[in-house]
């Protein structure tokens, strides 16, 4: 039984990790630039996250949970300011020239980014609880077991997208001139940006 619930988790830690959105934009990026160890590193920081928000929604905590949701429309207003400030960072940032091992100090940098962007998302939350409560993980004593089972899986399968993303586009890295990651930087700068404007957007208007 528990480990058809690390099995499930698996299988929505791949799918909520995988849709292309500003942390595969970011992972992308500094993969290209940086290496593969920092796209890896920013993916992980994403499905950590994750499989916070997941612990919270599993272990029934649900006063932090309604918590975090009631303040959804400042968590849009400080994601959207901080996705701004990643996409002009981003767009300005000048193609590397020298090794990624020489660079290890930012790794925890890449990490703590895409950590924090996450837990701006409050949407992520309310998925993990319509999902728990829909499989009835973690609502009630004695399912502590199949709540760390799920959560390990949720984990484990967006870490596992992180890493096939991040390999993936690191074989391309020898192949990038200096003038394609300049341009990969300003597209990625906008696209980010754009989600940035967006949160702001939904912040303003709702």
């Amino acid at each position: 039984m528990q480990l058809s619930y690390l099995l499930k988790g698996l299988l929505l830690g791949f799918s909520i990790a995988a849709p292309v959105g500003p942390i595969g934009i970011l992972c992308i990026r500094r993969t290209l630039a940086d290496g593969r160890k920092y796209g890896l590193a920013s993916g992980l920081g994403a499905a950590t996250a994750d499989a916070f928000y997941g612990s919270i929604a599993g272990f029934g905590l649900v006063f932090i949970s309604n918590f975090l949701v009631s303040q959804q429309n400042w968590l849009k207003l400080f994601g959207g300011a901080f996705l701004l400030y990643l996409g002009i960072r981003t767009m300005l940032a000048k193609p590397a020239t020298e090794a990624a091992q020489s660079k290890n100090t930012n790794l925890a940098g890449a990490f703590g980014s895409t950590f924090l962007l996450t837990l701006t998302n409050p949407v992520t939350i309310v998925t993990y609880l319509a999902v728990f409560s829909s499989l009835g993980v973690g609502t009630a004593g004695g399912e502590y077991g199949t709540a760390a089972f799920f959560i390990l899986g949720v984990f484990s399968g967006s870490a596992m997208w992180w890493f096939i993303l991040s390999f993936g586009v690191s074989l391309l890295r020898d192949k990038v001139s200096p003038t394609v990651l300049l341009w990969v930087n300003r597209v990625s700068g906008l696209i980010i940006i754009a989600f940035g404007v967006y949160a702001w957007l939904d912040y303003f208007l709702s």
